[in-house]
């Protein structure tokens, strides 16, 4: 399922023309290392795993959005954030890239 849900993120990301090229790419290498990351995490902790990828979904789905809704953006953005909280001992390369992504999607103005 979780690769399932990141290979939807990436094809979103692919066809969105909100995001330039540059920022696409940035994106998909972010997701690449997330999908990694978060394969690592649903041997121990599936459900957290299945959260954190849903609401990366959820994030690229608001951020992409030709009509935006700021508030939808942010709380799906609260929601990833707080998706890892609690494996930042456990799982600091996880936190790190879902940090990343969030930064990422808001210095796009997402």
């Amino acid at each position: 399922m979780i690769e399932n849900t990141i290979s939807e993120i990436e094809a979103k990301i692919q066809s969105t023309e909100s995001v330039g090229e540059d920022q696409k790419r940035e994106l998909l290498r972010l997701l690449g290392t997330l999908k990694t990351e978060v394969g690592t995490l649903a041997k121990t902790h599936g459900e957290q795993a299945d959260s954190i990828a849903n609401f990366a979904k959820l994030s690229t789905l608001e951020a992409t959005r030709t009509e935006p809704n700021q508030q939808l953006r942010d709380l799906s953005n609260q929601g990833l954030v707080s998706s890892v909280g609690g494996f930042e001992q456990s799982h600091p390369q996880l936190v790190q890239i879902v940090n990343n992504i969030s930064k990422t999607l808001s210095d796009l103005g997402i």
